[in-house]
């Protein structure tokens, strides 16, 4: 069995402006200064998992040239183009439909583009270990993470004690939303609680099943569409009827209804990097916790900010505490870390 990577790159990285925008979201950029955009990190950590052909990358039809040019190794067959947002489970359908026209066997990884991992090797252990399940069974493995801290940011995955024959396989008993806080200290004190990684593990028939029986609307449009794969009137077909799919998340779609889940509980040092805070704790950071990216910035008697500057020669602080500064062409922010939720709704 065959297996490939999908990897969803069509978000905008909202709360992350002004590093982050519609024209070039975050998943682009080089947000940890590292050399290496977000996107460019998450392909190669797949390189041993599968050969580059057969990794797939879904994304906005706008953002089709800067994949090709971050990612110049992937064919251009393999990187698809949604003419509309319309949430991950048609972008699962539509990767899954594409890849079955090519293998009818494949065993599938799904994940996000713009996510960080640390520890490389252990994440290719159990993405590899989830593999070897998926590719022997109908079931589906999402990947789990230990959660550090009650955190209120990311959906959870609470585990029952049933496992899969492996101990480090185990059933899902239900998903939850994100919790408020006290909710959240009480899924850490449990300890069967992890945080819901959005990665998933399936082979190609299982996922297909599941579409058609939980959003059989989606997959009729996916069979239509198909019928011109490989054809001059494929692009003409997807622009027509893509745009008709219901939109929904993946974990609406299939993942709450499936019956066959399982999660390795992980720790591999995940972030989603959704916010400037998360990418606070991620950075190098000096003795007063300050995490910078750009090329001169010095801070005094500064404290826990994070700043980020992509074109201005040098920035000098004075006496900040908690502070997000951020600047790229020619847009300027300067706000409180405790407020950065606000962020999205401050550049509208």
């Amino acid at each position: 069995m065959e297996n490939h990577v999908v990897i969803m790159a069509g978000g905008i990285g909202s709360r992350f402006w002004p590093m982050s925008t519609p024209e070039y979201p975050k998943q682009f950029i080089d947000v940890l200064g590292c050399g290496r955009s977000l996107i460019q990190m998450t392909a190669e950590r797949f390189r041993p998992v599968c050969p580059v052909e057969n990794i797939w990358v879904v994304t906005s039809a706008q953002y089709v040239d800067i994949v090709k040019t971050q990612l110049p190794d992937i064919p251009d067959s393999n990187i698809l183009a949604e003419p509309a947002a319309r949430n991950t489970a048609p972008c699962i359908a539509y990767a899954t439909w594409k890849i079955q026209s090519r293998c009818k066997d494949a065993n599938i990884v799904v994940t996000p583009s713009d996510a960080l991992v640390m520890d490389v090797d252990e994440y290719r252990r159990v993405i590899t270990k989830a593999l070897e399940f998926t590719s022997a069974s109908d079931s589906i493995v999402t990947i789990g993470i230990r959660p550090s801290r009650p955190e209120t940011g990311y959906g959870y995955i609470c585990c029952s004690s049933e496992c899969a024959g492996d101990p480090e396989i185990v059933k899902v008993d239900t998903f939850r939303e994100k919790p408020d806080v006290e909710t959240a200290k009480n899924y850490l004190a449990a300890g069967n609680y992890l945080w819901n990684a959005g990665v998933f593990v399936w082979n190609a028939r299982t996922i297909e099943a599941e579409l058609r029986e939980h959003v059989p609307a989606i997959a009729s449009v996916m069979d239509e569409i198909a019928t011109a794969f490989g054809g001059p009137m494929e692009k003409a077909a997807l622009q027509r009827l893509f745009p008709m799919c219901e939109k929904i998340s993946i974990d609406y779609a299939v993942m709450e209804h499936a019956k066959s889940v399982y999660t390795i509980p992980s720790e591999f040092g995940w972030s989603d990097l959704g916010s400037w805070g998360s990418l606070r704790q991620n950075a190098e950071k000096d003795e007063a916790g300050n995490a910078s990216v750009g090329a001169d910035i010095r801070m005094y008697d500064c404290r826990g900010c994070v700043v980020h500057t992509s074109s201005l020669r040098k920035v000098v602080l004075e006496g900040l505490s908690d502070y997000i500064i951020a600047e790229k062409n020619g847009a300027l922010l300067i706000c409180r870390l405790e407020d950065e939720q606000r962020i999205k709704d401050f550049n509208k």
